[in-house]
């Protein structure tokens, strides 16, 4: 069963007025800077995700090409092993990220990677994140769309809620 990130649609949309107004006005059809803000990023809850967050920041992941998105995720949340059909390369925003590659989801075997740490995701490799401390944690997706997660286990809810 192959699901896509819910708000991927709603953030394509909000991520180009976002884009629309962060953009420097050129003429003459010179390609333009883009600056966002934090305070601009508009930010789009996960269903069921405990309090999860993705926000579109360049590109449309529903489309062919790059894109680039912010995952937030609450402390001590986590999704379970999955996959996706394209190569993605995730930086740490903030927070440190707990990762594990495989169909074995066991957050006490996670690799911590704190703020600056970066991991390549290779195309349709099984890997599984999030939270596994006290703090939130952010981190920076890049790939080419179109996005699609697939989970290993369909019958098992997507998202954990851990206990501290």
């Amino acid at each position: 069963m192959k699901t896509s990130l819910l708000p991927v649609l709603a953030l394509s949309l909000s991520g180009a007025a976002v884009l629309g107004s962060a953009t420097d006005a050129r003429s003459g059809g010179e390609p333009a800077f883009v600056r966002i803000t934090p305070e601009q990023i508009r930010w789009q809850d996960m269903p069921d995700s405990f309090g999860g967050q993705i926000a579109n920041i360049a590109g449309d992941p529903n489309g062919h090409g790059l894109y680039v998105q912010r995952v937030r995720f609450p402390p001590h949340v986590m999704d379970r092993p999955h996959w996706h059909p394209g190569d993605r390369y995730v930086t740490v925003i903030k927070g440190t990220w707990y990762t594990g590659t495989g169909a074995t989801f066991d957050p006490a075997r996670a690799v911590p990677l704190k703020p600056g740490s970066y991991m390549f995701h290779p195309a349709r490799a099984l890997h599984w994140d999030g939270s596994n401390s006290d703090e939130e944690v952010i981190v920076q997706v890049v790939g080419l769309g179109p996005v699609e997660t697939t989970p290993a286990d369909p019958a098992k809810p997507f998202w954990v809620k851990l206990k501290p």
